[in-house]
């Protein structure tokens, strides 16, 4: 199952749409452009962390975690702010935010301010999910808490693009989801995704 799919049956596309005032289906359409770009944002910090999955599990709690999920679901108005915080920590700039949003509004055919305005909810609805999966799969199995999110991470790439996520050793299994060509930049490599991802 997608991170879409996942976050429409929690009722987090519903909230968001209600909060933009906007339909389902433009919620949808633009967590189907905005997502896979969030995930490869996430993916490259998993990389870039000395203690690799683990330094990402500690950041997710950093930035608040599952509650993140939770306010973007409840009944206030979030506050964007966190979602902001999540994004400049996985992006590394506002230039790249405003790269995601208009590369989605080109394959979405959404307006570039809307999906400005998904995007910090969007990155708050992800690292509160995979925070609380972690913490399901860490209770699980606490000796392998690394293992469980890069098999959540993986999952959730392989989804995206269409293949099989592998399995097995937290390492590999995130080193291979996909071919990033590791010089330095994020941006080509997170609009690369998304857009396979969408093709």
């Amino acid at each position: 199952m997608q991170i879409t799919d996942i976050l429409a049956q929690m009722g987090g596309l519903q909230s968001m749409a209600q909060e933009l005032g906007v339909t389902e289906e433009q919620a949808a359409s633009g967590a189907a452009a905005l997502v896979p770009a969030i995930l490869g944002g996430f993916k490259k910090q998993a990389q870039a962390q000395p203690t690799g999955l683990e330094g990402l599990g500690g950041l997710l709690g950093q930035l608040g975690g599952g509650s993140l999920l939770d306010q973007v679901l409840g009944s206030q108005p979030t506050d964007v702010s966190q979602g902001n915080q999540v994004l400049g920590q996985i992006f590394g700039s506002k230039d790249v935010s405003r790269e995601v949003a208009q590369d989605a509004a080109a394959q979405s055919g959404l307006d570039p301010s809307l999906l400005k305005k998904m995007l910090p909810m969007l990155a708050m609805m992800v690292a509160g999910y995979m925070a609380k999966r972690q913490g399901v799969d860490a209770a699980a199995q606490p000796a392998s808490a690394g293992g469980g999110l890069g098999s959540l991470l993986g999952g959730l790439l392989g989804g995206l693009g269409g293949g099989s996520a592998t399995s097995g050793a937290a390492a590999p299994g995130l080193a291979s989801m996909l071919d990033l060509n590791g010089d330095g930049n994020p941006l080509d490599d997170i609009l690369r995704m998304a857009g396979k991802a969408l093709r």
